[in-house]
């Protein structure tokens, strides 16, 4: 068996947030919602679109996809809804801990800070299944942590991100290390294009080309 390595997290210059806090989607609700599981073909399509094609774009997004992709989105968006609500009360999918979770699903474990000293407070799920891990948050003392470390397996590694606390409701992703930003990149295309990637990808680019031409 090989042994798990553990890649720390490179928040600044990593892949999901490498657009920069500035561009964020947060006036177009769906596209908000969604920004974070597109490939950059997609975003780049997408906002070239008129106002028709925009609507015509969301429509086909999700037809291209499986029930079960579907079904999953769905899923994680009520848990953000409902965990990170006290972060962004009208987009609780769009924060940083939500986008990740959107991205990658629970987290295999998940320990705290409090009071500068380290915790371990329920997060060791089965890796396989996805049992356990992450507890109901919406009645978290976002007061008592200082700073927050999701965990993912990957291949032979384990990925790790980290959200530090910032008064008075924000958990915003924080460098760690600058070793493995590599693999982090790697997970999250890995997460695009195997969990939310089209059943035909060549067929779906071509349907997004006629969009274009929508006025």
């Amino acid at each position: 068996m090989k042994a798990i390595k553990w890649v720390l997290l490179l928040a600044v210059g990593f892949s999901l947030f490498g657009c920069g806090a500035s561009m964020l989607p947060s006036k177009d609700s769906w596209y908000a919602q969604h920004y974070f599981i597109m490939q950059k073909f997609e975003r780049d399509t997408y906002r070239g679109l008129s106002d028709n094609g925009r609507l015509e774009f969301q429509k086909v997004f999700w037809a291209e996809r499986s029930p079960a992709a579907k079904a999953e989105f769905d899923k994680r968006v009520a848990y953000c809804e409902e965990a990170f609500r006290r972060e962004n009360a009208k987009q609780p999918w769009n924060t940083d801990r939500a986008r990740i979770y959107l991205l990658n699903g629970k987290p295999a474990s998940v320990e705290y800070t409090q009071n500068d000293n380290w915790a371990s407070q329920s997060a060791v799920g089965a890796i396989a299944s996805g049992a356990g891990g992450v507890n109901d948050r919406s009645g978290e003392d976002i007061q008592a942590n200082t700073l927050e470390v999701w965990s993912y397996p990957f291949e032979q590694y384990v990925i790790v991100y980290g959200f530090n606390f910032q008064p008075p409701n924000k958990w915003k992703a924080i460098t760690m290390s600058a070793q493995g930003s590599r693999f982090i990149g790697e997970m999250e295309t890995t997460s695009r294009t195997s969990t939310w990637g089209p059943k035909d990808p060549d067929g779906y680019a071509r349907k997004l080309e006629e969009l274009k031409t929508i006025l």
